[in-house]
């Protein structure tokens, strides 16, 4: 299905790029989230007609993202969970955790946004973890998991 992305979109293109995409991407993601719309002619002469404010908008939000990540870089953000006597946890830390944690800290931060490289942390240590606030804005943020003993 040929597409026009409204913004820009991780592996796929940048706003404006008409691309051709799998139909179930298009309909089930692209389009309901409002990434992207159908590539016909009224909608090609829709967005031409909005491009500028589109551009406008997707510069403030990445503006908005990188003054984020600027605050966000080299943070520290300590967890602490039951473990047990060798460092092993009882459960594990997952990126629901470290989007609490940094919503606590006054970060707006969505789950969705945090990357565990190696899947949840099930392990007592320090451990970095990646933060994608925009797709050209990624961060990399310390977490710190702490055992408690029960």
């Amino acid at each position: 299905m040929q597409v026009i992305l409204l913004k820009k979109v991780a592996k796929v293109g940048a706003l404006g790029d008409k691309v051709k995409v799998k139909d179930g991407y298009a309909r089930n993601f692209l389009i309901p989230t409002g990434q992207a719309r159908r590539a016909t002619a009224q909608a090609l002469a829709e967005f031409e007609a909005n491009r500028a404010k589109l551009e406008q908008e997707d510069a403030a939000t990445l503006a908005q993202a990188q003054a984020l990540g600027e605050k966000l870089a080299g943070l520290t953000v300590k967890l602490s969970q039951k473990a047990g006597v060798d460092g092993r946890l009882f459960g594990s830390v997952t990126n629901r955790d470290v989007s609490s944690e940094l919503s606590k800290q006054g970060f707006d931060v969505e789950k969705s946004q945090i990357r565990l490289p190696n899947g949840p942390l099930k392990n007592v240590g320090d451990y970095t973890v990646s933060v994608n606030l925009h797709t050209d804005v990624t961060v990399d943020v310390n977490v710190s998991v702490l055992g408690e003993t029960a």
